[in-house]
This record gives C-alpha cells, sequence and structure tokens, in this order.
C-alpha cells in the first residue's frame, strides 16, 4: 500500500511539473512621446499641435534641475504619437513660437519659449 501512494505521489509530482502553454514577453518603449515647455517663468499658454489646443502652464525653466528625468514629472506635458508634428504657442493670445518637432517613442522633447 505503501508503494502504491508513493508512485501515485511521484507521478502526481512528475505530472504537475510538465506546464502546457506559451509565454510571451514584450519589451519595449511605448508608443507615445511627451512634449514639455520651459519659460523664465510658470505662466499659462496655449499649445496647437496637428490642430488640436491644449491649455497648460510653461514649467520655470530655474526649477527643473540639471540630469533630472522631466518624463512623467511635469504636470503640462502633452502626449503625443511618435513622429513629426507642428507645434504652435500662444501666450495671451499672440504666437510666440511656430515650429515643426520630431520626437521618437518613449521620449520627451522640452522646447524652450
Amino acid at each position: 500500500m505503501k508503494k502504491y501512494f508513493l508512485i501515485l505521489f511521484a507521478a502526481a509530482l512528475l505530472l504537475t511539473g510538465c506546464g502546457v502553454g506559451s509565454h510571451t514577453v514584450v519589451s519595449g518603449r511605448a508608443d507615445e512621446a511627451g512634449v514639455v515647455f520651459f519659460a523664465d517663468r510658470s505662466q499659462p499658454i496655449e499649445v496647437t499641435i496637428d490642430g488640436h489646443t491644449y491649455y497648460v502652464n510653461s514649467v520655470k525653466d530655474s526649477a527643473f534641475k540639471s540630469k533630472r528625468n522631466i518624463k512623467k514629472t511635469a504636470d503640462n506635458m502633452i502626449v503625443v504619437k511618435p513622429g513629426q508634428h507642428d507645434v504652435r504657442v500662444r501666450i495671451k493670445g499672440q504666437v510666440i513660437l511656430t515650429q515643426k518637432i520630431f520626437v521618437s517613442a518613449g521620449d520627451t522633447k522640452v522646447i524652450n519659449l
């Protein structure tokens, strides 16, 4: 009887070790990019990117520490698809910047005003 339980236990142990199925691990950069605007002071700005308008605040330039990762830390980061974009920035109705930019997947473009 002990041999029977021992053989049954060993068989169960062997069968549970046989995993069936496939596992996939995907890694890489997210299919999004960010755009952040710096100025000498924090102020409300109107940003138009490819015809879509956003209302954000610029980041005060002195508040940014060198070598600090700006991605996901600025409240005013605008998330866009990777690629080329037409950007227009207005402050109090006056256009202060018109520029074509290119952003790569997972990167953040920092634009100084």
